[in-house]
């Protein structure tokens, strides 16, 4: 029995407990992991990395920006002098609003915001009933209305590839599945400029925004990986310069993992990271002056027996804690990662993604990806950790939420009340609380009371199936007039028969 059935089962009128974890701000100080002097040292390093040693821009088109801008181009390698840097990343704002489906449902992006992403970008997904699986339409569409269906989770990342729609094509269900599924901020890939474009315009006409809307505000964002150590490809390449002419929010991601795409210190990963970051964020302010983007990293350890990435450790959170002092030494928004190498949702995972997560939540990080859900350093998604990891996510919303300030909050009269060795459990003052004092956010019921026998042998893996089966099982989407389903699908369907849209390499 759950404590909200035995609340019931003695008689109580339950009553709602009243959250709102649409919009978060982080009210702690945020950690350093290096006095201010290494910071300035890292942040110097990473400029002379870029004016001295270069990095490898393999598009054309983005070479030739940098090259007008006044970077030094000797083939595919472009030289960066520092003044550049600086002056064009300073031109990025500092807060960045992006408008949801619903006004409810927009967010700002600035240091001191808290948003949070289940995990994202994996080949693979695993649920208790169905087992380890290549990732589908159905399984993307499933894991957007899981996120939908938890405030606390506030932007639709690609949560799982949908292998079984070819690449041409998949960029037309992925929207498709976040527009009719969610009202939340969607997430559109990168993959060369006839996708991007199409996207923009599937967007535009679902959400009716008009054409000087969509110039004038953001509406959706992307995610921007460096090819550590010090390259740019081409698809991530268009993918900034058309994110920046488009005014929508580009997420600059460098994957710099320590002793494999990164020195194996933490300063030296924090360096290549920051430089490729500023390089990025660079690129974009010289396509468009004051476009929407936010500094990021993924910056871990591997295994060095085996290279496997590894989360959850002391040098991921030290180069979480670290970033953050980067990111607010530029004062931009920035993106930050938890995570988790283990094969299955078992205590391992837990651990993993719950200090990784607190890393990123102490280094202050305005979003916070992979939070809820993501195993095997990123092949899985889990549908039963995604569930187990909202407990954290929603701990750190609560943490998040206004401090009690109703006048007996500080309880002298429940004081007064109780005399000495005696309990408060039928205290007035308790009483009056007692419905939302304590909250169960997932609906886990994590509560020790019964023998194991009573509770029927259930492990948190087999309540989570229970919890995410009747979210689906009762999910209703956001309202929308069946007209522009209609629209959206006979757009979908003459696209397709004109063939598609292939992804550039």
């Amino acid at each position: 029995m759950s404590r909200r059935q035995g609340r019931k089962a003695r008689g109580q009128a339950e009553v709602a407990r009243k959250v709102n974890y649409k919009t978060l701000r982080n009210p702690f100080p945020p950690l350093p992991a290096f006095p201010d002097d290494r910071i300035d040292a890292i942040h110097d390093a990473a400029l002379d990395v870029l004016g001295r040693l270069g990095i490898k821009v393999l598009l054309p088109e983005a070479r030739a920006l940098f090259e007008n801008a006044g970077a030094r181009v000797e083939g595919e390698m472009v030289y960066l002098p520092r003044t550049l840097v600086e002056d064009r990343v300073a031109m990025a704002p500092k807060s960045l609003l992006l408008k949801g489906g619903s006004a409810d449902r927009d967010i700002t992006l600035e240091l001191g915001s808290l948003i949070f992403q289940p995990g994202a970008g994996c080949p693979h997904c695993t649920d208790l009933e169905r087992g380890r699986r290549a990732g589908t339409i159905d399984d993307f569409n499933e894991l957007i209305q899981l996120t939908h269906h938890f405030d606390a989770l506030h932007m639709i990342p690609p949560l799982v590839e949908p292998q079984d729609v070819p690449m041409h094509l998949r960029h037309y269900a992925m929207m498709r599945g976040q527009l009719v599924n969610s009202d939340k901020i969607p997430f559109v890939f990168s993959r060369g400029t006839p996708q991007v474009r199409e996207s923009f315009e599937m967007l535009k006409a679902f959400r009716g925004i008009t054409d000087t809307e969509f110039a004038s505000a953001s509406y959706c964002y992307t995610i921007i990986n460096t090819n550590s150590p010090r390259q740019l490809d081409i698809p991530m390449a268009q993918g900034i310069i058309d994110f920046a002419r488009a005014g929508q929010v580009s997420i600059i991601t460098p994957f710099t993992l320590m002793g494999a795409m990164a020195p194996v210190t933490v300063a030296g990963a924090l360096t290549l990271s920051h430089a490729e970051a500023m390089a990025a964020i660079t690129l974009g302010q010289i396509a468009n002056p004051g476009a929407p983007m936010t500094y990021g990293t993924f910056t871990s350890n591997v295994d060095m027996k085996t290279g496997a990435p590894a989360f959850g450790t002391p040098e991921q959170v030290k180069a979480s804690l670290g970033a953050g002092q980067l990111a607010r030494k530029l004062g931009l928004p920035w993106r930050c990662a938890a995570g988790s190498a283990a094969n299955i949702n078992d205590a391992q995972a837990a651990h993993e993604t719950q200090i990784s997560g607190w890393g990123a939540f102490l280094a202050g990080a305005s979003v916070i990806i992979h939070s809820a859900g993501w195993l095997e350093g990123g092949l899985t998604v889990s549908y039963e950790k995604l569930i187990t990891d909202m407990d954290m996510v929603q701990t750190f919303a609560e943490l998040c939420a206004a401090t009690e300030a109703d006048e007996d909050a500080i309880a002298l009269t429940a004081l007064a009340e109780i005399e000495p060795g005696g309990h408060f459990f039928g205290a007035a003052h308790m009483m009056e609380r007692y419905q939302t004092a304590f909250y169960d956010p997932v609906g886990m019921d994590w509560s020790n009371i019964g023998t194991w026998e009573e509770r029927g042998a259930e492990d948190a893996n087999t309540r989570a199936t229970a919890i995410w089966k009747g979210i689906l099982r009762d999910f209703t989407p956001p309202p929308c007039h069946p007209d522009k389903i209609k629209a959206l699908d006979a757009y979908i369907t003459d696209r397709t028969a004109a063939g598609g849209a292939a992804p550039e390499s």
